[in-house]
């Protein structure tokens, strides 16, 4: 299949109730490439303009952007707009399920001989713990034996059966642990979830943000701004790499899904976040509008 073309518009806006003196951000708005993702123009617009800029790669090798702001201001746009050409998935054409999860679990203990680059996406991060109830809930979908990627994409499909997608139900900072009592969230919650579990059975598993490609309804026009920022998960797999899955359309990442960066969580990637002085509070609004290059 040929690549597909994307164009994205991501606009974040703040609104200040009082005059911000200063004030610093630090943005994952730029895309990483990757073997089966170009990135042909990513550029980033900011009202007002900053005072400083840093463009520079986080330690996971993400694209990360700072800006420093050192004049009064009552509002803040910040407006990326990208252009990528998005091919298949390298694994998705291999067709077998890679090695028994038990073996990859052997392979990532300390005394193990998997690859070093995984093993750091085997622990505890700030927003996604290693717990007994996360691979309790797990345990169904990794009997011996099994082959990795068929028990996780079992456990994606029990996450997309069992949990509720609700936006009014889980903050940014919800616990891994108040998801799973619940049973409801959104796409950060669940890519956390799914972490959490493979990483309490000592697999590999990190955090990938991104947008997803929707369709609008037969014989509707697509509408701008109406789209959003999504979150997956990828786990690693002997021989395959890294392999993506996203739990809230219980489905493999594919050509319909645009990825800007990974790390070990949310806290790693989030688009936009920062330190303010000045103001008492804001409100803010986000309009993300994905058109494929038909």
């Amino acid at each position: 299949m040929a690549a597909t073309g994307y164009r994205v518009v991501h606009l974040t806006a703040y609104h200040y109730a009082a005059p911000v003196s200063l004030s610093h951000h630090v943005l994952h708005l730029l895309p990483r490439p990757c073997a089966w993702q170009q990135v042909k123009d990513a550029r980033i617009e900011v009202d007002p303009p900053a005072t400083r800029r840093i463009d520079r790669e986080d330690v996971f090798g993400n694209p990360e952007v700072r800006l420093s702001f050192e004049a009064a201001h009552t509002e803040l746009r910040v407006m990326s707009h990208l252009y990528l050409r998005v091919d298949e998935r390298p694994w998705a054409a291999r067709g077998d399920h890679g090695p028994p999860w038990d073996t990859v679990q052997a392979a990532l203990r300390l005394e193990g001989d998997a690859p070093l680059e995984p093993r750091q996406f085997r622990f505890e991060s700030p927003m996604v713990r290693v717990k007994h109830l996360l691979s309790g809930y797990a345990a169904p979908s990794f009997p011996p034996g099994r082959p990795l990627l068929a028990a996780v994409a079992d456990l994606v499909s029990r996450i997309h059966a069992d949990f509720s997608y609700d936006p009014a139900a889980t903050q940014v900072g919800t616990s891994v642990l108040d998801v799973l009592a619940q049973r409801r969230g959104v796409c950060q919650d669940f890519a956390h979830l799914a972490i959490g579990c493979l990483r309490s059975l000592g697999l590999a598993a990190r955090y990938v943000s991104g947008y997803l490609r929707t369709d609008p309804p037969a014989g509707q026009p697509r509408l701008v701004g109406a789209d959003a920022s999504h979150a997956w998960f990828a786990v690693w797999c002997p021989g395959h790499g890294w392999v993506e899955f996203d739990p809230t359309n219980d489905c493999e990442a594919d050509q319909r899904h645009l990825l800007l960066a990974w790390g070990r969580d949310f806290g790693d990637v989030s688009p936009l976040r920062g330190v303010i002085q000045g103001s008492a509070g804001h409100s803010l609004s986000v309009q993300v509008t994905v058109t494929p290059d038909e």
